[in-house]
């Protein structure tokens, strides 16, 4: 039986395995098997291993020292597939992120730096770059707080995450808003490869329970059918088998924030927002000419930078973004507050390789 040593964290509204990579096989698909074990893959019940049967709760971050001038750590994303025998990096996650900055102190990779620790992370999955402070008194991590999330039960200490601003392009199309399939659509890439649409286009109000959502197949043709498409647009290829580009759908807010969301991952409906995601979506709703217009609501005043508040089926996101306007618009600056929370350090005992 193969046993390895790992971290289960709570990163934002996510849940993970954190692993350094010295401890995993260095080859891919050795590593990929071995993780698939780990999390009790193919199985919708995850039922033999760490997974918890959900996209969000199938999640690995693998950490090690980073080479790069700029960052202190590299972290590594891996969405484990539940019911498919699948280990993807095509994308990031920014709620696993979370997590990586508190990992990196309790393995030894970066010193505390007293009171609070700032940790500099490059996000391997694309390249991008981000630093996590958060607070350690007396050289440990400290867990327990009073920040607070939607979709998290309790408080917990904040862990600040920022983001510069990203080397591609914030509209991949080059384009505030294409047409797809007789739907207008803005595909936006700050951090997560997006794509907006308005919720009435698609024949729903966005106000659904993700259960209902995910059970409209009238629904899930629509969806399938314009991210194919704009997944050529963006420059990603045949994205028939990856998890990006992730759908959002848009609906004006009803408890004060800037908007409603309903976000596809991408056949899941997620059950609040990513902080990547959501980093796509405030970047969008500042984009003159975009899908938000008619539908966001945000001051005069804010129109191209300061803070959004993003809602999602369980609650909200408070995210800070600052757009210059261009042509062509770029992100400037980008940040979020998440909690993060060490819930086992130890071994984890993978399931036996199957036999050929």
């Amino acid at each position: 039986m193969h046993e390895v040593r790992c971290m289960l964290m709570r990163g934002g509204t996510s849940k993970g395995a954190y692993f350094l990579a010295g401890d995993l096989p260095a080859d891919p698909a050795v590593r990929d098997d071995l993780l698939l074990r780990v999390m009790g893959s193919p199985d919708p019940r995850q039922i033999d291993g760490l997974g918890g049967a959900h996209p969000l709760t199938s999640k690995v971050a693998v950490v090690s020292a980073s080479p790069h001038d700029g960052a202190d750590v590299d972290y590594l994303f891996l969405q484990v597939g539940v019911d498919r025998p699948e280990v993807t990096d095509r994308q990031n996650c920014g709620n696993l992120l979370a997590g990586v900055g508190p990992f990196a102190v309790e393995r030894g990779l970066v010193s505390p730096g007293g009171a609070q620790t700032s940790v500099r992370i490059r996000m391997l999955n694309t390249g991008d770059l981000a630093t996590a402070t958060f607070p350690t008194p007396g050289g440990r991590v400290a867990y327990e707080g009073s920040a607070t999330i939607s979709g998290v039960p309790g408080s917990a200490a904040a862990v600040v995450i920022e983001f510069p601003q990203g080397a591609g392009p914030l509209l991949p199309t080059g384009r505030a808003r294409d047409v797809i399939a007789s739907t207008p659509v803005t595909c936006v890439d700050n951090g997560m490869p997006t794509v907006l649409i308005a919720a009435s286009d698609l024949k729903v109000t966005g106000y659904e329970d993700p259960a209902a959502l995910e059970q409209n197949q009238d629904l899930a043709a629509r969806l399938y059918e314009l991210r194919l498409a704009a997944g050529k647009l963006m420059g990603l290829g045949d994205v028939g088998t990856t998890t990006v580009p992730k759908l959002t759908l848009l609906a004006p807010p009803r408890d004060g924030g800037a908007v409603t969301t309903r976000t596809f991952i991408p056949v899941r409906c997620h059950t609040s927002i990513g902080v990547l995601g959501a980093a796509s979506v405030a970047a969008g709703l500042r984009i003159p000419g975009s899908v938000a217009e008619g539908i966001a609501q945000l001051s005069s005043s804010g129109s191209q930078g300061g803070l959004i508040r993003i809602e999602h089926p369980t609650g909200h996101l408070d995210i800070e973004t600052e757009i210059a306007p261009g042509p062509p618009p770029a992100a400037r600056r980008t940040a979020v507050v998440r909690t993060a929370r060490k819930i086992f350090d130890g071994t984890v005992f993978a399931r036996p390789a199957a036999q050929p």
